[in-house]
């Protein structure tokens, strides 16, 4: 297999501009561009190799961490409220959310409060990964992996490196929240010793720590004007 055949490579995730805008309506539906910074995102993926990935640390009602992998041309995201592990004892929840545009892997800053998601976001890490997902020996592409509710793939990122898997355990139905669980696989890029989320807070595209990000854009954390006006 060429490596640009691999599941999670950027060649055989590619779709439509449809298919991708179509992905994104939910994502638009949620978000005034006029008082949001965030970017309203244009369909499709960039040309590479290897797929996306980033972790944007994301401090709004809830303070979480966003996990988004490059899917199909746009980011597939789960709230991961405690933040990855590179422990593989460690069974984090991930809560899936709304796809988001290709452009948002770049988005650091503040989201006014009162808005939705409103409150600080920084780019903790960024990379690529490649798709390992496969079933009786077959390998199988990100998006036949996430509807059947498992995939693996390797990340090549700044913080995170190695083998990760998504296992969903609640469908969604009857009423109840669609849950998956993140999960540190056994690889050379395991250690229970690490705790990143807390011992490398910065961002990896500015070097700011998440205050600094919500100081320079004159706002609180949660995304409140620091001298009171509505802005």
């Amino acid at each position: 297999m060429n490596r640009s055949d691999k599941p999670g490579s950027r060649t055989s995730e590619t779709t439509s501009s449809g298919g991708a805008d179509s992905a994104l309506s939910e994502y638009r539906r949620r978000r005034d561009f006029a008082r949001t910074a965030e970017p309203e995102g244009a369909a499709g993926g960039r040309e590479r190799e290897e797929a996306l990935f980033v972790i944007q640390h994301h401090v709004a009602r809830r303070e979480h961490y966003d996990l988004r992998l490059e899917v199909d041309g746009v980011l597939k995201s789960w709230a991961v409220p405690k933040g990855p592990s590179t422990d593989p004892r460690d069974k984090r929840l991930a809560v899936p959310t709304e796809d988001h545009p290709i452009d948002y892997a770049d988005f650091e800053g503040s989201i006014a409060a009162g808005e939705y998601g409103g409150g600080t976001v920084l780019v903790w890490d960024t990379g690529t990964y490649v798709g390992t997902t496969s079933k009786q020996g077959r390998p199988m592409s990100m998006a036949e992996g996430l509807e059947h509710g498992h995939v693996s793939f390797e990340l090549h990122g700044e913080k995170l490196t190695g083998r990760y898997a998504l296992n969903r355990f609640r469908s969604g139905g009857d009423g109840d929240e669609e849950a998956w669980l993140l999960v540190k696989e056994r690889d050379s890029a395991a250690d229970a010793r690490r705790n990143p989320v807390s011992t490398q807070p910065r961002s990896v595209r500015t070097d700011r720590e998440i205050g600094d990000v919500a100081e320079d854009e004159g706002r609180t954390l949660k995304g409140r004007p620091r001298d009171g006006e509505d802005r």
